[in-house]
């Protein structure tokens, strides 16, 4: 396909309240930060199998990480790789997989479902979709190719509320800086209010299905505009409103059709349940992944074997060293009582001088005489004994150094296998500035061969209120009078509340009340363009400083300064 093509390449997936088609176009999803949410039932899985099946169809990977085990359907109709912990999987895998899992779907251009919902140790699961993240980005920071992440319950791994981990903070930085190597993400949750705001401000395409809680519609409200914290809550099934940065459109009402492929996660009812016919991947490819695993395997146990053995050794050890002191004490009292038995003074001092006693000594002499013989004749084969004991006690231990030596080196032969073709991510180039000299782009929808992360946007000045308009007027001292402005107890208060509402700053904040301060009524993508902001994180702010009473909207869509800040300005712009 020419660059032209994909420039234009649109998939569609509903149609508007009007009754249009809405088609959105394929490099701004591949490539772009994404964010879906809704309750429950309302329909936000079946809106992300639909982008998914549209762009299956034309032919371009992605990777699923599936929490729930309900995107197996997709393969009802393509083939796709779905790789997990349970038996239903085309294969088992784990963390030491997640490098030929980025290599199957960059390289091989093999979509990958990442089933995460089958192990029961969350800790490897979170391993596996970290080490499988981690491998996409280092990858594509050389192939550049654009290729979308979907992440379900997104909210799991950056929280709002919660500590964000290793996983999480992976996660944000692809959201962050993705985009320019050609990786895309989208976020799924069910609940808004639970996901780390810096990620959906970030996001440059969103769809907000029905959402009832309060905490939810306030989110709504702040990223949208006031007015959809209501309505948001009466969508019907299915239907969305669609923010993107890529349409002179703000929000539009969309319903999106349902998706052609099996459902596997709806609920279950009364009538027979039956599994569709699911295509299957190759043979071969499911092999490479099975060798990993036999690898890792067949190490694992020749380590248990070895330390099975070397318990074994140990034990023995211990026994010799046990039999070698005993041997040693018996020696010691063989020698103590044959040198008693060979001190004749002192037996010979004790003697009688005649008769019976004394002939019963000597034959007692003669008993004991005989003994020791026998003791010595014992020392010495317990001497013996000994020596032989204690050359088979170096021998041991030299044997237990070399089985501990092979063990060590398998050790290593198992942690190589783990990282075997692996890039080190440490080795990353944290400088997004030469991140950006790179000589490798990648094609925007709607405008030329440009780096990834910028869209132009074509502002038509007819479309801002003429100049005349009662709601613009001129400062005399802009720095002064804005300066002065801020200084008004009331209306700081506010600018701060609304700079934490809106996840903004309270320079951007200040920016942007001077533009509106010496322009006059000004549009949300106009005020946007003018800071270098995306327009959602503008749109948020404004909807803030609306709520607090610092602007107001008028029927054009544009924003002005209230009448009561209009009314703190100094006379001397009044007068002007």
């Amino acid at each position: 396909m020419s660059d032209e093509e994909s420039k234009q390449r649109q998939i569609l997936v509903g149609e508007t309240d009007s009754g249009a088609d809405l088609k959105l176009p394929v490099v701004e999803l591949l490539t772009g930060r994404g964010f879906v949410t809704g309750k429950s039932g309302s329909g936000k899985s079946n809106t992300a199998s639909v982008i998914a099946e549209e762009l299956l169809e034309a032919g371009y990977p992605l990777l699923i990480v599936d929490t729930d085990g309900e995107y197996y359907g997709l393969k009802e109709e393509y083939e796709m790789l779905h790789a997990g912990a349970d038996e239903e999987c085309d294969i088992q895998i784990g963390p030491e997989h997640a490098e030929q899992m980025a290599t199957i779907a960059l390289e091989e251009n093999v979509p990958v479902i990442l089933d995460v919902s089958g192990y029961l140790d969350e800790d490897v699961a979170d391993e596996l979709l970290r080490e499988v993240a981690r491998q996409l980005f280092v990858k594509e920071k050389k192939m550049k190719k654009p290729f979308l992440l979907v992440v379900e319950e997104v909210h799991e791994y950056i929280p709002e509320g919660g500590g964000v981990g290793e996983t999480g903070n992976l996660l944000i930085k692809i959201s962050k800086r993705g985009r320019k190597h050609g990786l895309g993400i989208v976020g799924i949750s069910q609940r808004p209010a639970d996901v780390k705001k810096d990620f959906i401000t970030q996001a440059n395409w969103l769809v907000w299905h029905r959402l009832t809680w309060d905490n939810d519609t306030k989110v709504v409200g702040r990223i949208i505009d006031t007015e959809y914290k209501e309505l948001v809550s009466d969508l019907d099934d299915g239907q969305a409103f669609v923010q993107t940065d890529w349409t002179e459109v703000d929000v539009r009402k969309i319903q999106f059709r349902r998706k052609r492929t099996f459902d596997a996660g709806a609920t279950p009812g009364l009538d027979d349940f039956e599994r569709p016919e699911l295509k299957s991947v190759s043979d071969a490819l499911v092999g490479d992944l099975q060798n990993i695993s036999e690898r890792k395997e067949r190490e694992q146990d020749r380590i248990n074997e070895l330390e099975t053995e070397l318990e074994k050794k140990e034990k023995r050890i211990e026994t010799l060293e046990d039999e070698l002191s005993s041997a040693r004490d018996v020696s010691s009292a063989a020698r103590q009582m044959a040198d008693a038995l060979s001190n004749t003074d002192t037996v010979q001092s004790q003697l009688p001088a005649e008769g019976e006693d004394l002939r019963r000594l000597h034959e007692e002499i003669a008993d004991l005489e005989a003994e020791r013989d026998e003791l010595q004749e014992e020392l010495e084969a317990r001497d013996e004994r000994i020596e032989h004991l204690e050359d088979r006690l170096a021998g041991q231990s030299a044997e237990v150094d070399r089985l501990r030596a092979e063990n060590e080196q398998l050790r290593e032969v198992v942690r190589d296998l783990e990282s075997e073709e692996s890039e080190s991510a440490t080795g990353e180039d944290e400088n997004a500035a030469s991140d950006g000299d790179s000589a490798s782009s990648i094609v925007q929808a709607g405008g030329d061969d440009i780096e990834f992360g910028y869209t132009p946007v074509d502002e038509d000045p007819d479309q801002e209120p003429a100049a005349d308009d009662e709601s613009g007027f001129v400062v005399a001292d802009e720095e002064r009078e804005l300066s002065e402005l801020l200084e008004v107890a009331w209306i700081g208060d506010r600018v701060t509340r609304a700079c934490e509402g809106s996840q903004c700053s309270a320079e951007t904040a200040e920016t942007i009340l001077e533009l509106f301060a010496t322009e006059g009524r000004l549009r949300t993508e106009t005020v946007a363009a003018r800071v270098d902001r995306s327009r959602v994180a503008v749109q948020s702010l404004v909807s803030e400083l609306r709520t607090e009473g610092l602007l107001e909207r008028s029927a054009e869509r544009a924003y002005a300064l209230s009448d009561d800040v209009r009314a703190e300005l100094p006379a001397a712009a009044a007068d002007r």
